[in-house]
């Protein structure tokens, strides 16, 4: 005899009533008002920026080339009446007039790097810097070099007839090493790498 009420089978527990709609994980839209106030890289500034210290180096590859022009040895030669010779050929004075040229761009390089470095440092100019000094370097050693050896350029054959037989004159000046003309770039890039290293702090490196 069963009991009253008492349903037959096996009993079951009561089952927890369904989630409310809304309760579970949901799936959100970027919010795109965030990455909004993000700053953005200013292309336009960082092309102006290049473009100055390009500029700014081939002005000072003027005065790189008088200052060139003003110290470098000059290699000595005389002539007979019927051909120009040198008069020291194991003479090193080419090989000096090019050094003067790698060391003064060098030195250059090295302003100008700093200079763009502590100016530039917190406008965030990305990768403008170092291409504008290695394109405004190469501009710099290039005006340097035509302009120095211009200055005064006369024809050898002419110059050694208007100076008195075995007596010394000096050869127009010239850039034997053309490789002289990275001087300056690549010494404003060790320095521009080198300041970084050294002045910017780890969090804004990245």
């Amino acid at each position: 005899m069963t009991a009253p009420n008492t349903p037959e089978g096996p009993s079951r527990q009561p089952s927890a009533p369904p989630a409310p709609p809304g309760d579970g994980p949901r799936w959100e839209a970027p919010d795109d008002a965030a990455d909004a106030a993000r700053p953005r890289p200013d292309h336009r500034r960082e092309i102006l920026i290049g473009l100055a210290l390009v500029v700014g180096s081939a002005v000072a590859g003027l005065l790189f080339g008088l200052l060139w022009h003003a110290v470098a040895p000059r290699v000595p030669l005389y002539s007979d009446g019927t051909a120009v010779y040198l008069r020291d050929p194991e003479g090193e004075q080419q090989i000096a007039a090019d050094g003067y040229f790698a060391l003064i761009g060098g030195c250059f390089g090295i302003v100008a790097a700093a200079l763009a470095y502590f100016l530039t440092r917190r406008r965030g100019a990305g990768l403008a810097v170092p291409i504008g000094l290695t394109l405004g370097g190469l501009a710099a050693g290039w005006i340097a070099w035509q302009l120095a050896v211009h200055i005064g350029q006369q024809d050898l054959l002419k110059l050694a007839a208007s100076v008195p037989t075995n007596k010394d004159f000096s050869r127009p000046l010239a850039l034997g090493a053309k490789t002289a003309i990275v001087a300056w770039p690549m010494a404003a890039l060790l320095t521009f790498l080198a300041a970084t290293a050294l002045f910017t702090p780890k969090e804004e490196r990245h």
